[in-house]
């Protein structure tokens, strides 16, 4: 004897056969939905929202999907979707500062800028100001120039100095006093220890800024610098000139 629904005389048996039908004909559905979550995709609001509806109409009709289950799908549904809105905001903060920094950058074309670096392309028709940072007061700092083929060009004696960023004045001439030719040259400064053992210095000289190169992986861009001195980061810029 069959058990049969008093209320419209359908057996319960044919009741979970059509919902296990039902299953069937949407196992496609369900089946598309998770491939967003599979190989080379990620899981989408929209794959995790139609995740959600087919469990919903699939769900076991004498063990019906948990009210609290439920609630924490749809939490989970609300984090993704905010997460998606953080993404969008952070792209676009970052898409934006990109353009600032590079509209920065380019105003730098043409003007002279302070880096530490023991190079520089020198008019020696005019003096150039560099200067060295000195880590312990000192009795003598010495600054030797010398030319592109390492011949030393001039000393300069900036005598005893104090902690910190000291400057010194070059005015272009040679040890005979005759202006030598425009070029790149090398900045050497030293000082001696307690023990009389020479210590290196660190120069900072200036540069023209000639180009920018924007960087295509979102790094930081540089500055190219007029006679062959390379490229520098905008980080790396100590002063800004004229």
């Amino acid at each position: 004897m069959a058990i049969v629904d008093t209320s419209n005389n359908t057996p319960v048996q044919d009741l979970f056969n059509s919902k296990v039908k039902t299953a069937t004909d949407n196992a496609s559905s369900l089946g598309d939905a998770s491939k967003a979550a599979t190989g080379k995709q990620s899981l989408g609001k929209d794959a995790f929202l139609q995740l959600l509806v087919t469990q919903l109409k699939n769900q076991n009709p004498l063990s019906p999907q948990d009210n609290g289950a439920f609630v924490a799908q749809l939490a989970q549904f609300s984090s993704l979707e905010g997460i998606n809105t953080l993404n969008d905001s952070v792209n676009a903060i970052s898409s934006n500062f990109s353009s600032s920094q590079a509209l920065q950058a380019s105003s730098l074309v043409g003007r002279s800028i302070i880096i530490q670096t023991d190079k520089a392309m020198v008019d020696t028709s005019k003096s150039m100001t560099g200067s060295v940072d000195v880590k312990t007061a000192t009795g003598n700092v010495t600054v030797k120039v010398t030319d592109k083929d390492g011949n030393l060009v001039r000393t300069i004696e900036m005598g005893a100095q104090a902690v910190g960023s000291q400057s010194f004045i070059w005015d272009g001439k040679n040890e005979k006093g005759e202006v030598a030719p425009a070029g790149t040259y090398t900045f050497n400064a030293t000082t001696k220890n307690d023990k009389g053992d020479a210590v290196a210095l660190t120069t900072s000289l200036p540069a023209t800024v000639t180009s920018v190169t924007l960087s295509k992986t979102g790094g930081e861009m540089l500055l190219n610098l007029a006679g062959g001195m390379g490229s520098v980061k905008l980080s790396q810029i100590q002063t800004i000139g004229t």
